[in-house]
């Protein structure tokens, strides 16, 4: 049976969109593209936010194992020397940090730190050895001209054994570890004296060529501030090691190898890596002189010190400026570069060997 074909002259119609349906459509999906862009931007702003605490996370988390490592093997003796926080007019009056940004007094700023440590460690004249005694010491670095300025170094000068032959010139690496071999000579100066030479950077931090030392490493590029204090063993927290302090004597004298000691605090303030990037070190130096040295130190304390009011102190100031985009004086501070600093501590036990 044969199909039939339309009759001659028939017509078959196709209904298009017309354009109202058309404006429509678009008008639908731009709303829909909309409330999408809305629900991803808060999104995506979280995840940006997330990803730098995990920047500033992991750094911290590999400073603070460096430092773990160091203060457990610190050579804890009354024969040798420690050029570390102390009463005013002792020889170390860098340990306090160097002057910054003036807020109404003497703001110190960040803290150093040196002593020897049975970590291993090498010399710049001979990177052939290695060392197992070392003078190890931390430090922001001063220099404004140096490309890691405002960033924590760590030096770790790997020493020679005593009764090593060694020549007897300034500029020899001594291989004297006991008293009276000093990491700085009485006086502060660091000038004068056979370790002056070699040992200089572990305890300055000015523009000179000596501290620019090449055993020193960056290892905390977003790290910008630094303090550290004492947990002594009567439950108070100080910046002088010894609940008694006698001026008559040496600082290693008055440390009697840390007994008075529980744990060394330390705090730091990191920003990641990009947000850094984009703020200058003039900013940073503003929000630093907001992050009140420790209350005993001679600087700008931030009165009755009890456990943990050194790092609120510091977080209110990175709050304040996440919040108005200002520092304490005015200062223009991101409010984005503010959110993404994070604030640390960790104590360091003294007493109980660390186990690895």
């Amino acid at each position: 049976m044969k199909a039939q074909l339309p009759a001659t002259g028939a017509q078959t119609t196709c209904r298009a969109f017309t354009l109202l349906e058309l404006l429509v459509s678009l008008a639908v999906l731009g709303f829909i593209i909309l409330v999408v862009a809305q629900m991803l931007g808060p999104a995506t702003a979280i995840t940006r936010t997330g990803n730098k605490h995990i920047d500033t996370d992991t750094q911290a988390r590999v400073i603070l194992d460096r430092m773990a490592v160091d203060f457990a093997q610190m050579l804890k003796r009354t024969d040798v020397d420690y050029y570390l926080k102390a009463p005013t007019g002792y020889k170390n009056p860098n340990a306090h940090g160097k002057n910054i940004k003036l807020q109404g007094g003497a703001q110190k700023g960040n803290d150093q730190i040196a002593f020897f440590s049975q970590t291993l460690g090498y010399n710049d004249t001979s990177s052939s050895w290695q060392s197992p005694i070392s003078v190890v010491a931390y430090r922001l670095n001063g220099n404004p001209n140096s490309p890691s300025y405002l960033m924590l170094e760590r030096m770790g000068k790997g020493l020679l054994w005593n009764g090593v032959s060694n020549s007897t010139n300034p500029n020899a690496i001594y291989p004297i570890v006991f008293l009276p071999g000093q990491i700085a000579p009485v006086g502060g100066g660091a000038t004068t004296g056979p370790w002056a030479g070699p040992w200089y950077a572990a305890v300055n931090n000015d523009n000179s060529g000596k501290s620019s030392d090449p055993d020193y490493q960056t290892i905390g590029p977003g790290v910008f501030r630094l303090e550290y204090y004492y947990l002594r063993k009567d439950g108070s927290i100080k910046d002088v090691p010894a609940i008694t302090w006698d001026a008559t004597q040496t600082v290693s004298a008055n440390l009697n190898a840390f007994s008075d000691v529980e744990a060394i605090v330390v705090a730091i303030a990191v920003i990641d890596p990009a947000t850094r990037s984009m703020i200058s070190p003039a900013t940073l130096v503003n929000m630093m002189s907001d992050m009140a040295d420790f209350k005993n130190a001679n600087g700008n304390g931030i009165g009755a010190q009890k456990i943990g009011d050194l790092e609120n102190n510091w977080n209110l100031a990175v709050q304040n400026a996440a919040s108005t985009g200002t520092t304490s004086d005015g200062s223009p501070f991101p409010p984005a570069a503010a959110s993404a600093i994070r604030i640390y501590n960790r104590y360091f036990d003294l007493r109980t060997p660390a186990q690895y």
